[in-house]
């Protein structure tokens, strides 16, 4: 129990002091490169490789945002896992697919302190992190099954989170595509007003 506390109490003044320390600070906000990525995606959602049913790709206006904030730019420690902590997680078609619990993202949202899972696929990548996860905004103005993050490992222990970059999973758009269900774990207690909406 004492050493848990250290460790919260650590993630505490590395969280106060990183935009500092670590040369930090709001120009790893690009406003314009955001607005250049959606476009992007739009433009690759009205080719054959598209999520979007074929029958709609034909008047597929672009997919829906929140506006871009630098409020959803956080710094969050990650907190490696103790140990190997293996999981099964299910997807929207009822398959399991084994991943391991890497570590966890303490962070503040707002004046809100949260916490989110690292997960890893055993049979995926091992150079970024898949954080999934759920919040107020869920089934309401953003899609109802959560939304997802990837986070590119690095070697330092704070990391900058854009959840400007936060996106819908393909099942979104289309029930053929099997898509990992957000753990309980990682529902938000803040509303997550950035990133990708409900398309339709």
């Amino acid at each position: 129990m004492i050493t848990r506390v250290l460790a919260v109490l650590a993630c505490c003044v590395l969280l106060a002091g990183c935009e500092e320390d670590t040369g930090m600070d709001s120009s790893t906000f690009d406003e314009q490169e955001l607005l250049d990525i959606r476009r992007e995606k739009d433009e690759a959602f009205r080719t054959a490789e598209s999520p979007i049913p074929e029958h709609m790709r034909d008047t597929f206006k672009g997919l829906k945002y929140f506006a871009p904030s630098e409020e959803g730019v956080v710094y969050a420690v990650f907190v490696p896992a103790a140990a190997a902590d293996t999981m099964t997680m299910t997807t929207t078609t009822s398959e399991l697919r084994p991943a391991l619990r890497a570590g966890r993202f303490v962070f503040t949202y707002g004046t809100t302190a949260c916490t989110l899972v690292a997960y890893q696929f055993l049979s995926g990548p091992t150079d970024s992190y898949f954080v999934p996860f759920t919040d107020p905004t869920t089934g309401e103005t953003s899609y109802r099954g959560g939304r997802y993050l990837d986070v590119e490992r690095t070697s330092d222990s704070v990391y900058v989170i854009d959840f400007n970059r936060a996106y819908n999973p393909f099942c979104a758009y289309n029930d053929a595509y099997s898509c990992p269900r957000v753990p309980r774990e990682n529902n938000l207690p803040v509303a997550v007003t950035v990133g990708e909406q409900s398309w339709k």
